[in-house]
């Protein structure tokens, strides 16, 4: 972490003290350059991302009267938490959370149909898939850590509540395109209308989103006409995997997924209930919270299930509906969108796998940076036409999984009197087959304005380009720090481009970087501002730390920076040289000729080019951003 750039401040460094620091939030201002809709895990995600930028004025409206007490989601995937390590509150997560360690499987008793057995216990994610694990953690929380943050940021961002869009229009011809009218439902108000002018609108309204309605648009799909309950306990039991992740394949009662909760008490339970008709909602049932502990007990026999408290319970059915399109451009229009849909209210799913917060939450973290790009002048509009393009392709890959997945966990056990269900270690298989999945890392984008085509991918196979940027230890130079190298890529909008050092090679492009006019670093970088305040540059090196001088490094990689002019001393670092711990051999980087890898600002690697291609480096950039110079 940096701090003390523009001179020495006491306290918490996480608290800006830049412009802006007394503004807070009584009525709504008349324009804004964004307007989120909802405080959900997606809107607070963005609303994060846009409080980081000053000049940014963006407004986050809720429904609700307050932050969230109790949330449904709880599942936080390994990709979400590198994620919050770029928003700065990984670690107080991982203090919190439940950590899903292992996973268990149960299935019928041979010979005993009402008895249950375990089969296995696997490791929950693979080794070397992410340096976080997955871990459980109550969504309110998450939502805290949001809200601080942006109470936190330049802008000093605070929701307004209380308030639901009524509707929208839309006319590209004025400044603020979209002129938003909300209802007050406050009755201290008298449930007044209020107008807002934005120049974008993101609806993270939910499934019922009144933005997707706005825009005439529709989620599609089906049901899969079953009815499940979920409920949280603190309960006595004899049942020896109560604090692991267990999956749970009853012979004739039905199957139940067990998630514990943080804390150490909690139990989170999925329990299947019975089977619906084509026709009939699951309200129709009025379901019991006392007929899911009863349904639990069954599932669980011969093991016991004494209930002493329920924090929290609630029925659905399962479901997958995805929306065509998550912008408001008209379908064969050459126009640039102005109007976004993210989360619940563009795809939704069951919730079993654990993905709704942490897609929803990716959403918008795709879609952020884009914003505060275009909103800034950095980039051409037309690149918000790959937030669209590259999530729905996620939400579609998603509904696909979901609808196998929740077949497959819904399938009673086979066996002689069923022989069309489901056996249990081909349910396994699938599991472990689809753990990339879904600790979020599996994700892929392809090629388009900002993520490149594969021709030099050989130079650095562990950096697949479209994928996320997989973290490696690696040691700081100046001061001899290990630490992980995808951590220094924050959520800050910049753009960072990362040289793995051959034989030869740095100090050309560091040259090229700082001396051509075609140098994107040069080009479109803004007069006055830090050399890495678009363009963040770093390098890696193969050779050990104590071999080599950081005085000998490029200026480039030892800019002056901020009001004093100070040096930054963490833009180098060096292979750990410990075993198994050296960044060219975990991400198969070719020592030889080395490579320049290009990360987007959501950490995703945009593309893999050698460090003498200077005019394809060039016009990488030149394909979306706009000159500053």
């Amino acid at each position: 972490m940096q701090y003390h750039l523009n001179g020495y401040n006491s306290g918490d460094p996480n608290l800006s003290r830049d412009s802006d620091s007394g503004w807070f939030p009584s009525e709504l201002p008349e324009h804004v350059d964004v307007l989120i809709i909802g405080c959900g895990p997606a809107g607070l995600t963005l609303a994060a991302q846009l409080a980081a930028f000053p000049e940014i004025k963006t407004c986050i409206v809720e429904a609700k009267s307050g932050p969230l007490q109790i949330g449904q989601a709880d599942g936080i995937a390994c990709r979400s938490v590198e994620m919050f390590e770029a928003f700065g509150f990984a670690e107080k997560v991982l203090k919190e959370a439940y950590w899903v360690n292992e996973t268990t499987f149960w299935k019928p008793l041979k010979g005993q149909i009402t008895d249950i057995v375990r089969s296995e216990k696997i490791q929950d994610t693979e080794d070397g898939l992410s340096e976080y694990p997955h871990v459980i953690l109550n969504q309110a929380r998450v939502h805290d850590f949001y809200l601080n943050l942006m109470r936190q940021s330049p802008r000093r961002l605070v929701p307004y509540y209380d308030r639901k869009l009524i509707d929208f229009t839309i006319d590209r011809a004025e400044s603020f395109p979209v002129r938003a009218r909300l209802q007050h439902l406050n009755p201290k108000y008298q449930h007044q209308d209020e107008t807002i002018n934005a120049r974008y609108v993101v609806g993270c309204d939910g499934a019922r989103s009144a933005v997707r309605t706005s825009l005439g648009k529709g989620l599609h799909g089906d049901s899969a006409n079953q009815a499940w309950g979920v409920m949280d306990i603190l309960a006595i039991t004899d049942f020896p995997d109560i604090r692991l992740k267990s999956v749970i394949q009853s012979g004739n009662e039905g199957n139940l997924l067990i998630i514990p909760r943080e804390g150490g008490y909690m139990t989170r339970l999925y329990i299947e209930m019975d089977k619906l008709s084509a026709d009939e909602r699951v309200s129709g049932r009025n379901i019991t919270s006392h007929q899911l502990v009863e349904a639990a007990q069954r599932i669980l026999h011969p093991y016991t299930l004494d209930v002493k408290e329920i924090a929290w319970w609630s029925v659905y059915e399962i479901g997958q509906r995805l929306c065509d399109s998550f912008d408001d451009v008209p379908e064969g229009k050459l126009v640039n969108p102005c109007v976004f849909i993210a989360g619940d209210a563009c795809h939704t799913h069951s919730p079993k796998a654990g993905q709704g917060m942490n897609v929803s939450m990716a959403d918008t973290f795709n879609l952020g940076w884009k914003l505060a790009s275009v909103i800034s002048g950095q980039c051409r509009p037309e690149l918000l036409h790959t937030y669209s393009a590259e999530r729905h392709a996620v939400a579609t890959e998603l509904i696909d999984f979901d609808r196998e997945f929740s077949t497959m966990f819904s399938a009673p056990p086979r066996s002689e009197i069923d022989p069309d269900g489901v056996d249990p270690d081909d349910f396994k298989k699938y599991f472990i087959q689809h753990g990339r999945f879904t600790a979020g890392t599996a994700v892929q984008y392809l090629p388009s304005a900002i993520i490149g085509q594969p021709t030099h991918q050989h130079l650095a196979m562990g950096f697949e380009i479209g994928m996320r940027f997989h973290s490696a230890p690696v040691i700081c130079l100046a001061d001899a720090k290990p630490i992980q190298l995808g951590h220094v890529i924050k959520a800050d909008g910049r753009w960072r481009l990362i040289i793995f050092s051959g034989k030869s090679g740095v100090n050309e492009l560091c040259k090229f970087l700082t001396e051509d006019k075609s140098s994107p670093v040069l080009k479109f970088t803004p007069s006055g501002a830090d050399i890495d305040s678009v363009i963040d540059v770093r390098a890696v090196f193969s050779d050990r730390h104590r071999d080599l001088d950081i005085m000998r490094m490029p200026s480039l990689l030892r800019p002056t920076k901020g009001r004093h002019g100070l040096v930054d001393y963490e833009k180098v670092f060096c292979s750990d040289i410990k075993v198994n711990a050296d960044i060219f051999d975990l991400r198969k980087i070719n020592r030889s000729h080395g490579c320049a890898v290009v990360v987007r600002p959501d950490q995703y690697v945009a593309q893999v080019l050698t460090l003498t291609d200077f005019e394809e480096l060039a016009a990488f950039f030149d394909c979306f951003m706009k000159p500053q110079n």
